[in-house]
């Protein structure tokens, strides 16, 4: 046994001693150790949209969305869209975030200060828990209805926008930030009907409703408290609910109370084909006559028009300059197709600097 057990030892070293003479002669031979190449990274499939609009310059073109944003519907909300401007004379798709920019065209947020068509900065306060008139066309109307409070001391009602109704051909629709004491960004703050029904889409991103005629269709952009809504070849409005922030309140002095957060919307607009005699708070700044009251380089710069955009009701028409009338057919020579929505705004100062 003890023979045996050096026999094994003996061949055991010599192999052990083999194996390594093989390797330094490999060594010193220059022969080098072949390695396995990584995969290449694989090329995200980007979509291919189309143009279907026969206003558009772009109608029937097929586009290939950016690298950067290959799909419409990214499956993580935080990722930047595809999205195809087809009012765009370059015919091109561009990334953008789903949720509105505050600081873009079209934007009505915080206290509400808007972005009018023209690029420019406005504020325009209103009342509490009254409505007025954002948008009002022949075939297209938008007001808001405002909450809001007076602390003591204060000559004028802090506001914010909490509610859309949309009237668009014979049908309404609307959207809401519901009350809510504590904020919680888990639960969904948005109530929406169509038409006088409740409507009810399923949380979740990208979860959609369309309308049997096709002539609404309201997507979530997040699982929760966002979304946007489109009426095809008329407008895209995205939505956003948020709180009034305990940093807001304190900085603003707004005293927000606490039983309740003052849920509201933040808001933008894009438009397409407004008539040069479309009228509201944010609708005049769209016609080419229009000339801003609001005067540069002020911090906070007032337009009113309180007298002129009220309404009875969130669905109503009856303010004093509405034009709202969708038996009457648009003049199609008379849309103004020009489309700011795609303007790059950037926030600098008191002011907001647009460019193409």
């Amino acid at each position: 046994m003890k023979m045996f057990g050096v026999k094994t030892l003996l061949i055991v070293l010599f192999l052990y001693s083999f194996m390594l003479a093989s390797m330094l002669t490999e060594a010193a031979s220059g022969n080098k150790v072949k390695r396995v190449k990584p995969p290449k990274p694989i090329k995200p499939i980007q979509e291919l949209l189309t143009c279907k609009s026969r206003k558009s310059k772009c109608f029937m073109k097929r586009i290939k969305c950016p690298v950067e944003c290959p799909k419409v519907k990214p499956k993580n909300p935080k990722d930047k869209s595809c999205f195809l401007d087809c009012y765009s004379p370059k015919c091109e798709a561009v990334c953008k975030s789903r949720k509105p920019n505050c600081n873009g065209p079209g934007a009505a947020c915080y206290d509400p200060r808007f972005i009018g068509g023209d690029g420019i900065v406005f504020y325009f306060h209103g009342r509490r828990n009254e409505h007025f008139t954002l948008i009002s066309d022949s075939d297209l109307q938008i007001n808001a209805r405002f909450i809001g409070l007076r602390p003591q001391g204060r000559t004028r009602d802090y506001t914010w926008i909490q509610a859309l109704g949309l009237k668009f051909g014979h049908h309404n629709f609307t959207l809401e930030a519901t009350t809510t004491e504590k904020w919680d960004d888990n639960v969904d703050h948005l109530k929406l009907s169509h038409d006088g029904m409740e409507l009810v889409i399923p949380e979740g991103h990208s979860s959609e409703w369309n309308s049997t005629e096709g002539d609404l269709q309201v997507e979530r952009t997040s699982t929760t408290n966002s979304l946007t809504v489109i009426i095809p070849d008329v407008a895209e409005i995205s939505v956003n609910v948020i709180p009034v922030s305990e940093e807001d309140s304190k900085i603003h002095n707004y005293q927000i109370p606490a039983n309740d957060s003052f849920a509201h919307l933040e808001v933008q607009f894009r438009f397409f084909g407004l008539s040069s005699n479309v009228e509201g708070i944010l609708g005049r700044t769209y016609r080419p006559d229009f000339e801003n009251p609001a005067k540069p380089g002020v911090a906070m710069p007032v337009v009113g028009g309180d007298d002129k955009y009220k309404t009875s009701s969130l669905l109503a028409t009856d303010c004093a300059l509405c034009v709202f009338s969708p038996d009457n057919i648009k003049d199609e020579h008379d849309s103004l197709m020009m489309e700011y929505g795609m303007l790059d705004c950037k926030g600098g100062g008191n002011g907001i600097t647009c460019k193409k």
